[in-house]
């Protein structure tokens, strides 16, 4: 393997002797034939920083090395921002061999999209948006530029899986495939990631219908060292003569004395937190009399403010501290980074490897530090704040992702309706005019949208001619309607990814503020808002709007997990933390200890609750006239519970995936849930049926109701998964039942 380079154009090796390069990494020299053979598709996984990119380019830039005419390499990104750094990553070498490389977005040059139109040639970097307006608005040139592409290369490709977006993507390259007559000869698709669930799986990801082989590359020497802290504060009210203590405040601190005089990246899940944190820090830098080094980055900030942000991080020159929202998430280059600091629970296992991929470059160990605060316990406090979730959670996630190298898989069951009827407008105003049985052959049949079935797809086509996205001519020809004329005539219509609705929340008469709809909400459920316990009374989805009654019950919980969507697998390891009653991490024959002393007392109070309660060997637990029922499952297995037992005219809400019953009994509770082991439970679609707001996705309003059922059902519950813990629920209480 030490001489793969030697099958690299002599240029390409010139530039890799030029970098100081003492050899290739493992996954550059295992790369180099497959990709050279341009017959097979390629998944590269390893961490970042591994050399991905060059793994691709090395070998494929070798490829087209000699091609004068036509563009020899699309290369696909998430960000805009990763487009420019990946122009200026390849710069030396493309000067090298006098081989154009051209940055296609928004925010491009049009000098240099126009220098590329009249001579198309070298490597195009592209968002899926730009390349849908280019097939809408230009398919012809795009046939002709592309008519000699070679290879297709996606990168941070888990951004992508199993998402509107990812399917969006799918489809453009299978469109793109179709355009230039390469369906029976594809054009071979690499993928570059670092954080990929159940690898294996993966290639059909990349291409559904499987018309090319895939190779899989991964890192099998990679030794990433890791220095990881996870750190506990408590927010006090200031009961019995004490001061009350603000551990936001607290953790301001001690980001101010962690991060001052480097660079470093802090993660605080929210565009409220992470304004709120940076304005301290602000603050801090003021009282000290200081030059500031902290600043926020978010997706609400202009791009002005973000690149130079972004620029002063490559530049290393300043110390400088980002605090941000997944924004700096994916693979620009900001130079290396001394740190990662993660303020409150990950949203995904995956979410926090990229996170903490970020520092550790170019040789140094990855640190993390966890900031985790919990509210002190009183007589008041809720069952979610005793069990401590955010951190068990927290813990949990650090756990499978150093003991387990787990990432959550992609969710394959969805049918991505919203960007099939993107789709299906894009491909009419591709062509002007197609048959329905070629655009199902084109989008469903040997397109990503495989799961969507031809009942259904009928259903969508009828539901757009009745609302005059589409139109019929004589000749059986679908031509776009006058609505679909409109949409697809917008600038806006090339994405399919948009933020989630805000709806207003009122109660009475009064306007409470404003909540992003992108989880479950049900009339008759509990959610908590500004603090406070409300029963969802209606939800208007025309007027944006959510009614509310105050609900009376014990002190809400802190953490509820609004927001995120929690595997299956990582509230199994929380069970498992709590029941061993140790968290630590397993190094040969020794335990490995990543949490301070405060986190660590805040996980000895959890494993007392837990312990006390006897919540190893039961799922029920009443305290006062609540009822809860600890599943230790996903959020979907959770949703469909919560929507069985409202079905039943309980008043229930989920919490950090802890479901409680107002106005219950414990013997009532569990005679319902072994009367639903025994039924017939209605399946997803049913389910969604009694939602009112369904609209997630961009296009979500313009998709029949019947539809929009079956697509958010199979997103939110899992009928299945909760049939078979209501199974072993059940089993469970006969067993008890016998032995007593």
């Amino acid at each position: 393997m030490i001489d793969e380079y030697k099958k690299l154009d002599m240029r390409v090796q010139q530039w890799i002797f030029k970098q100081g390069w003492a050899n290739l990494r493992e996954i550059q020299c295992l790369s180099i034939g497959p990709i050279l053979s341009a017959e097979i598709d390629v998944l590269i996984s390893a961490s970042t920083a591994a050399g991905k990119t060059e793994a691709f380019f090395l070998p494929a830039i070798s490829a087209i090395a000699d091609q004068k005419e036509g563009i020899g390499i699309l290369y696909i990104s998430p960000l805009k921002a990763l487009i420019n750094d990946q122009e200026r990553r390849l710069e030396s070498l493309s000067d090298l061999l006098d081989m154009p490389v051209t940055p296609w977005h928004g925010d491009s040059l049009q000098s240099r999209k126009n220098k590329l139109k009249r001579s198309p040639a070298g490597i195009v970097l592209i968002t899926p948006e730009s390349l849908e307006s280019l097939l809408i608005r230009d398919a012809g040139w795009v046939k002709s530029a592309f008519s000699n592409l070679k290879y297709i290369v996606i990168d941070e490709f888990h951004a992508f899986l199993g998402t509107e977006r990812g399917h969006h993507l799918l489809s453009l390259l299978h469109r793109l495939e179709h355009l230039l007559g390469r369906l029976k000869s594809p054009i071979p698709r690499t993928a570059l990631s670092a954080t990929l669930g159940e690898l294996e799986k993966v290639p059909l990801s990349l291409r559904p219908n499987q018309s090319l082989p895939c190779k899989i590359i991964k890192d099998s020497n990679s030794t990433s060292t890791f220095k990881i802290q996870v750190k506990g504060y408590v927010n006090s009210a200031g009961v019995d003569d004490k001061a009350p203590v603000d551990a936001e405040y607290q953790i301001c601190q001690d980001l101010f004395k962690f991060c001052r005089g480097g660079n470093h990246l802090v993660f605080a899940n929210s565009r409220k937190r992470t304004e709120s944190i940076a304005a301290t820090l602000s603050d801090f830098c003021d009282q000290k009399i200081v030059p500031n080094e902290f600043f926020p980055h978010h997706g609400s900030l202009s791009k002005e403010l973000r690149e130079s942000l972004e620029k002063r991080l490559q530049k290393e020159q300043l110390p400088t501290t980002a605090v941000c929202t997944m924004t700096l998430e994916l693979g620009i280059d900001i130079g290396k980074v001394n740190s990662v600091v993660q303020v409150t629970a990950p949203h995904s296992i995956s979410s926090l490897r990229q996170r903490m991929g970020r520092s550790g470059r170019r040789g140094g160990p990855s640190i993390l530090r966890m900031l985790i605060a919990e509210d002190e316990l009183t007589k008041d406090s809720s069952v979610i704040d005793k069990l401590r979730l955010e951190l068990v959670q927290s813990l949990a996630m650090i756990r499978l992702l150093i003991s387990n190298k787990w990432y959550e898989p992609a969710d394959t069951s969805l049918y991505h309706f919203s960007a099939l009827l993107h789709q299906t407008l894009a491909v009419i105003a591709q062509w002007g005019g197609i048959r329905a049985e070629q655009l199902f052959k084109l989008l469903c049949k040997e397109g990503p949208f495989q799961n969507a079935g031809v009942e259904n797809f009928k259903a969508l086509l009828s539901h757009m001619g009745k609302t005059e996205l589409i139109t019929q001519l004589g000749s059986g020809e679908i031509v776009l309607g006058l609505l679909g004329e409109r949409i697809t005539n917008h600038y806006s219509f090339y994405a399919v990814f948009k933020t989630p609705k805000e709806f207003r929340v009122i109660s009475g008469v009064n306007t409470i503020g404003t909540l992003p709809v992108d989880s479950l909400v049900l009339v008759g459920q509990h959610i908590i808002f500004a603090g406070k316990r409300w029963r969802v009374k209606d939800v208007d989805a025309d007027k944006k709007v959510i009614y509310v009654e105050f609900a009376k019950g014990g002190k809400p919980p802190k953490f509820g997990g609004g927001g995120m969507s929690i595997h299956d697998v990582v509230r199994q390891e929380m069970y498992r933390m709590l029941k061993e009653g140790d968290y630590r991490i397993s190094v040969g024959d020794q335990k490995v200890d990543f949490a301070d002393t405060p986190a660590k007392e805040l996980f000895h109070e959890s494993i007392g609750f837990f312990n006390t309660a006897g919540l190893a060997n039961r799922s029920l637990l009443q305290v006062g006239n609540t009822t809860y029922i600890f599943t230790w499952l996903g959020d979907k297995i959770v949703n469909t519970i919560v929507a069985l037992l409202i079905r039943k005219d309980y008043e229930a809400g989920a919490y950090a995936g802890v479901i409680e019953i107002e106005k219950s009994s414990l013997e009532g509770v569990k005679a319902t849930l072994q009367t639903l082991a025994q039924a017939q439970l209605p399946n997803e679609t049913m389910l969604a049926e009694s939602v009112l707001e369904k609209q997630i996705e961009k296009f979500d309003e313009f998709l029949p109701d019947d539809v929009l059922s079956i697509g958010y059902g199979t997103k939110t519950f899992d009928t299945n998964g909760a049939k078979k813990w209501l199974d072993k629920f059940s089993l469970e209480v006969g067993k008890r039942y016998m032995g007593s």
